[in-house]
């Protein structure tokens, strides 16, 4: 009996061994799955652990520096064992003591050092078991970290989207950067408007001011290559500035600036002050007795605008032109220093052609006729210079096949056209309505033309049905200096200078006057515009006028002998 009782004690003591030795048998200790990454002076903790630790009777845990073997911290007996830590340890290295019985033997490394980088390795004993896990350290110097941003201002259009690019040193893992902050430079406020905060490693779209809520956001899937890019949705007239990117990292900071242009409101507003301003001119053309000063109230307005709308597109070339040859820029600005010249020349020769002028000699004489000569000749061009510098502006490089292609093109087609207004006789002949319905056909394909190359040219641009609408305005006036230019009557009749003047001075006024209007009204009340751009409504009514002169110029002298027309003067007379 007591034999039996005996075996059986014995079992029992054998199996319990067994069941112990098998819940420690192939010790596995974790450790974190990659390179530990720390800017230097921080403090980083190095895992160690196990699932479940049964029992912590004869537990030891060793941290070491491999290769070495330099001992940096050590866990025997219940306690940590500072006195056995190697000298550049100690007070530095610690245990997390409380969480030990719970099978974590991380240790925390305070004070980073350059000399710390490398690997540890933390081995873990309980009893005849061990098992160990290898963490590696890299250490970054945070000293110093860049933040940069575009060298160039970001332009934009009232309405559309933009980024602001911001980039940090790719040595800073974004888990180390503490905070990012975009902030827009006002000078009546000393921190600036919060556009945009990331903080913990997460953006906080509820700091941003309210003229940015729901309207900006950063790049997520780029963050963790350092880019902190700002997207900035519908662009306001109000966004233009200087917006500044902070980025705050191991207890230091670093900024770059971003700067926001709104040229395309600039365009606009430009565009639109030089047309409204130069109006009165084209009315006192058309104006029913006012004759002395017509012709040269016509030309000047001819001269001026294209001379501001050549400027304006050079002006949005040359800053866009970040891509350019510094040479293709000379050449630019070199054509179109060349050009105005030669307008100037012309308009001045235009004016004075008339006038008995006193010459210097001869020579003088014959300088001045072959410089008006290159003007005139050079104005016949303008279409192909127009085309050349809407291509410079609008696209990343200048020249190439298709925008010289399009230019010859065009100049031999409007040489084309001049053959239907030569010698073309004042009398109503079938033949001089012959030429000039042909020059209307060659103008109508030329415009059309003119269209679908701005459109190809200006596809990506937010305001490009602005800038079409303008660039056939210009081409109206062109239309008209090249019909008088060539020596063809340009008397208009009581009658139709009436109805010209009429539309001008009150139809195009009112619709321009209510349009301005409603934008105005739904700015104010919605913060947004009905159009995009405003030079659409206003160049394509004054388009109209200009185009409605050109015909009756062409064609004033036969439609103002129909009776209706005659009934629609009485009727604009009684009114007026």
């Amino acid at each position: 009996m007591m034999l039996c009782v005996g075996f059986i004690h014995l079992c029992f003591e054998k199996l319990q061994q067994a069941l112990f030795h098998f819940s420690v048998s192939g010790l596995i200790v974790k450790g974190p799955s990659g390179p530990l990454v720390a800017p230097l002076g921080s403090s980083v903790v190095l895992p160690c652990s196990v699932d479940e630790l049964l029992s912590a009777e004869g537990l030891k845990v060793e941290w070491r520096r491999t290769g070495s073997e330099t001992l940096v911290h050590l866990y025997q007996d219940g306690e940590s064992r500072t006195e056995a830590q190697q000298q550049d340890y100690q007070d530095r290295a610690h245990f997390f003591t409380d969480q030990i019985q719970h099978g974590n033997f991380s240790l925390r490394l305070e004070n980073l050092r350059a000399e710390d980088e490398g690997q540890y390795r933390c081995t873990v004993y309980i009893q005849q078991e061990s098992g160990e896990t290898v963490v590696q350290i890299k250490v970054i110097n945070v000293e110093h970290f860049i933040v940069s941003s575009s060298d160039h201002s970001t332009l934009a259009s009232v309405g559309e989207d933009v980024t602001l690019s911001c980039s940090v040193d790719s040595h800073i893992p974004p888990e180390h950067i503490e905070e990012v902050s975009w902030k827009k430079v006002n000078e009546d406020e000393e921190e600036g408007i919060l556009v945009l905060l990331y903080q913990d490693n997460k953006t906080l779209p509820d700091s941003s001011d309210e003229r940015y809520k729901d309207r900006v956001e950063l790049f997520t899937a780029e963050i963790p290559k350092g880019n902190f890019s700002l997207r900035l949705k519908s662009v306001r007239t109000e966004d233009k500035g200087v917006y500044m990117c902070q980025v705050f990292a191991g207890g230091l900071s670093a900024n770059a600036t971003a700067v926001l242009e709104q040229l395309g409101f600039l365009y606009e507003t430009v565009s639109c002050c030089t047309l409204n301003i130069l109006r009165p001119l084209m009315l006192i053309y058309a104006a029913p007795y006012l004759e002395k000063m017509s012709g040269y109230a016509l030309f000047t307005e001819i001269f001026i605008f294209i001379v501001v709308y050549c400027s304006v597109l050079l002006s949005h070339a040359w800053e866009r032109a970040v891509h350019h040859l510094e040479s293709d820029k000379v050449m630019a600005l070199v054509l179109f220093g060349v050009a105005i010249l030669f307008f100037v020349i012309g308009f001045i020769y235009l004016l004075t052609k008339k006038k008995e002028i006193q010459y210097c000699g001869e020579i003088c004489k014959w300088i001045w006729n072959k410089l008006a000569f290159v003007s005139g000749f050079f104005f016949l061009l303008l279409p192909s210079f127009q085309f050349a510098i809407v291509f410079f502006a609008f696209r990343d490089t200048i020249g190439g096949s298709y925008v010289s292609l399009a230019a010859h093109c065009a100049q031999v087609f409007y040489f084309l056209s001049f053959s239907c207004l030569f010698k073309l006789k004042e009398q109503n002949s079938c033949l001089e309505l012959l030429n000039k319905i042909a020059w209307v056909i060659f103008m109508f394909i030329m415009n059309t033309g003119t269209i679908i190359y701005h459109n190809s040219i200006l596809a990506n641009e937010r305001d490009g049905l602005g800038w079409i609408c303008v660039s056939v305005f210009q081409q109206a006036l062109w239309m008209i200096a090249i019909f008088i230019f060539m020596g063809n009557p340009r008397d208009l009749t009581i009658t139709c200078k009436t109805i010209v003047y009429v539309f001008g001075s009150v139809v195009v006024v009112l619709l321009n006057s209510v349009t301005l209007m409603t934008e105005l009204i739904l700015k104010t009340v919605n913060g947004e515009r009905a159009l995009g751009d405003l030079r659409v409504i206003v160049f394509l009514s004054e388009g109209i006028f200009t185009y409605s002169l050109l015909f009756l110029l062409m064609f004033g002298s036969r439609v103002s002998k129909m009776k209706c027309l005659q009934c629609c003067q009485v009727s604009i007379m009684c009114i007026l």
